[in-house]
């Protein structure tokens, strides 16, 4: 996936600004797909000349003008087209999993202080994805949204965010609590 399949999703809930389409990546997007602001600029006009998003001018009289942009016949497309390509199996790219792997060779007490860092950030990041989920299906209990909601595509990528979050914090947790005890046994032997 190129992160202009990534914002040609976004963009099908509505014509946005760059900077709010920098809000919906934080937001809903970024639980699967991560982008700096200036990337999705970058992204934004690459699309525009492709002919694949269109831009228009909004003029503001007390701000600065900004440009909106929405998805066209020919990126909607794009976008079937690459629904329809295989999938590519995911993969984990992690440093962190690199210190661990390494923990045992070169000290665990940064390793765990960073794990313990990791763990509150999925924590603050299961809240955040929680609300979200429960500002998607507004009154509706999951299930009923699930089978009637309007447009249930960003619900269902937040779930797969939550579920995610709250496994990696678990592990973190237990990655942790594993080098701690290995910590204070080896002390306890000398």
């Amino acid at each position: 996936m190129a992160l202009r399949h990534a914002v040609l999703a976004a963009l099908l809930d509505g014509e946005y600004s760059g900077y709010q389409l920098a809000k919906v990546f934080d937001i809903g997007v970024a639980n699967f797909w991560h982008a700096l602001p200036q990337q999705l600029y970058t992204e934004l006009a690459r699309l525009e000349k492709e002919g694949l998003v269109a831009g228009r001018q909004v003029v503001q009289e007390t701000r600065p003008n900004k440009r909106l942009f929405r998805v066209t016949d020919a990126g909607r497309a794009e976008l079937e087209a690459f629904a329809a390509a295989a999938a590519k199996p995911s993969f984990i790219r992690d440093d962190l999993l690199v210190k661990v792997q390494s923990a045992d060779r070169i000290g665990t007490g940064v390793v765990i202080e960073q794990l313990r860092e990791r763990a509150a950030m999925a924590e603050a990041k299961i809240d955040v994805l929680g609300a979200l989920l429960r500002q998607l299906r507004g009154d509706a209990d999951e299930e009923e949204f699930l089978l009637h909601g309007e447009r249930i595509g960003p619900y269902l990528t937040c779930l797969r965010g939550l579920a995610f979050e709250r496994e990696h914090r678990d592990w973190c947790v237990r990655i942790a609590d594993v080098l701690r005890e290995r910590q204070r046994t080896a002390h306890a032997e000398r």
